[in-house]
């Protein structure tokens, strides 16, 4: 089960990235399904007990993706998506920028450009994803409030909707 599944989080501080790399029990298809469809994001795109939910999502060069994280008390995190490349099935590039519900941005925060690439392996997916800030500062606030474990329990989430796919 997803135990055995692949999970690389590295920081490279000298060029201001986080990579991460993970395995998906799931075929291509349904993985880029999984990243880039509002209705299956929504289901896994936040760390439990978070809920997602999005307000716009448009997955076109140029598009956004404007969405929130609902804490159990109800408290709402917005964040916005800018997707700059689509390379259907293989890469995409997006912005993200931490921001109130009508996707003006969070001046304390820059952004994190997202670089996600999907490569089949037999009956498995690799996600492999490069994420850069503008300074090292930005990189290791962002690690200090939780990416990591953020991150992590988001792609377990992502696991069990494949899982229940497949009974």
């Amino acid at each position: 089960m997803g135990n055995n599944l692949v999970m690389n989080f590295s920081v490279d501080k000298e060029n201001k990235k986080v990579n991460i790399t993970r395995e998906f029990d799931a075929p291509l298809s349904d993985v880029w399904s999984a990243w880039t469809r509002q209705e299956i994001l929504d289901q896994w795109w936040a760390p439990a007990p978070f809920k997602s939910e999005t307000k716009i999502m448009e997955f076109k060069e140029g598009g956004k993706r404007l969405y929130t994280m609902v804490g159990p008390d109800g408290q709402k995190r917005w964040s916005c998506f800018e997707y700059s490349s689509i390379s259907p099935k293989t890469n995409f590039k997006h912005s993200t920028t931490f921001c109130d519900a009508e996707g003006n941005p969070n001046s304390e925060f820059g952004s994190s450009y997202w670089d996600i690439s999907f490569i089949e392996k037999g009956d498995l997916t690799l996600v492999d994803i490069t994420i850069k800030r503008d300074s090292l500062e930005e990189l290791e606030k962002i690690i200090e409030m939780g990416f990591k474990e953020g991150i992590t329990a988001t792609m377990e989430s992502l696991d069990k909707i494949f899982e229940d796919k497949k009974k």
